[in-house]
């Protein structure tokens, strides 16, 4: 029995980074053995097994095969007669398919640590091309290491077309495509992960809400960039900037759906894109099951992100209506994402990554000026229901209107 660290804690050594999770390969065993030294076998579809003390993951050294479509179509072989270079030749890309011994001798039979050196995410062997889950992996991993200038290599990315075209993609369960979905828009260029999809054709296929934003123009005048697409990713860009929070991120990215349903005729204007996009953002979150916060905030943020930059022309009644329409009362951190992804919105655009964003700093105040006064005063004088409400309006009015005679000129500024 020889026990090996493989894959993600021995790329990341490499790259200088902290390892967060071990995993191990154990060559030459056999499912008995394992249950002799305590380990416990967790895995259905193949031999895994957690360590009795750390409870990392174990598995037995395996070979696949393929036997059907999409990524659960495999039968594995797992035996005491598979080779360390066997496991690894079936991983996906080559800076996973390393290893090391416990003398912390590195095992690269497939060039990991040359493509860790040329930056390059490159595929092991053709194999790469049975499972399309990979596709989705490939584009996780340049958003992670975008920053460190990792690329597709050309030859993967070829690859991925021909998958593509093959119909792959179209048989990925929709739980695995979320998963994805949610791992990429915590990494640090999260807007690399859509720009592979689009570059080897599946996210047309996976995410059509997003790809037909692209080639659709914007006025110049807003939008030095131009195209809604590359804006659309500008704004992701700077969202993950601006916060580590995955639905105001997701929020960011749905914020202009409403503008891929725009006729030709009609561009490059897009009026009543706001109320538009809400329909294709519940459509792709029922698509996918994704959970309520990542949809409310989607819609709040497509629904008056418009109203959010132009609030500096809004009345005091219209601003504290859109305060009422976003719940900021009752859910304040929703209101404060809310602001956040309307701010990576307005800096998403060529020119205006740093130019400052006084919107989110005016709401908040208006919040600030008005969250402490409440129903119980209201209620203690006898009112009650519609009562209630209006009574509370009317004070929370009051009050913005006393603080903007002094503040509005400053806030401007």
């Amino acid at each position: 029995m020889r026990i090996y660290l493989v894959g993600g804690a021995v790329r990341e050594q490499l790259l200088g980074l902290s390892v967060k999770e071990h995993d191990w390969v154990v060559v030459g065993a056999t499912p008995g053995q394992m249950l002799e030294r305590g380990y416990r076998q967790v895995g259905k579809d193949f031999p895994v097994f957690l360590h009795p003390k750390t409870h990392d993951e174990y598995a037995l050294a395996r070979t696949e095969r393929k036997t059907g479509p999409g990524y659960k179509g495999f039968s594995c072989y797992a035996a005491p007669d598979v080779t360390l270079e066997d496991d690894l030749l079936r991983r996906d890309l080559t800076i996973n398919a390393m290893a090391q011994d416990q003398q912390g001798n590195i095992i690269d039979p497939y060039g990991g640590q040359q493509d860790i050196k040329k930056r390059l995410l490159r595929h092991v062997s053709p194999a790469f091309a049975e499972d399309p889950v990979r596709i989705l992996r490939v584009a996780r991993f340049a958003a992670r290491y975008a920053s460190l200038g990792f690329t597709v290599a050309e030859e993967t990315l070829q690859l991925m077309q021909k998958m593509v075209r093959a119909g792959e993609v179209n048989a990925l369960v929709i739980e695995r495509v979320w998963q994805e979905l949610q791992k990429a828009l915590t990494e640090t260029q999260p807007q690399r992960f859509f720009e592979v999809l689009r570059a080897c054709g599946a996210l047309k296929i996976l995410f059509p809400e997003i790809d037909n934003l692209f080639g659709v123009p914007a006025s110049p005048q807003w939008h030095p960039e131009v195209d809604t697409g590359i804006h659309t990713l500008m704004v992701l860009k700077r969202a993950a900037e601006l916060s580590e929070v995955d639905t105001v991120r997701f929020a960011a990215l749905m914020h202009d759906l409403g503008k891929g349903l725009t006729t030709p005729d009609l561009w490059p204007k897009h009026h009543g894109h706001d109320e538009a996009g809400v329909a294709p953002i519940k459509t792709l979150c029922q698509r996918y099951r994704a959970s309520k916060d990542y949809q409310e905030l989607a819609v709040l943020v497509s629904r008056y992100h418009t109203l959010c930059h132009k609030i500096f022309e809004a009345k005091p009644s219209t601003a504290l209506k859109l305060l009422e329409q976003l719940d900021a009362y009752r859910r304040p951190q929703r209101f404060e994402y809310f602001l956040l992804a309307c701010q990576a919105d307005a800096q998403g655009r060529t020119g205006f990554e740093q130019k400052a964003y006084p919107q989110r700093h005016y709401l908040l105040s208006l919040y600030n000026q008005t969250a402490a006064i409440t129903a119980e005063k209201f209620i203690a004088q006898g009112l009650q229901g519609l009562a209630i409400k209006q009574a509370l309006h009317n004070e929370r009015l009051r009050a913005i209107k006393a603080w903007l005679k002094d503040n509005i000129a400053l806030m401007q500024s």
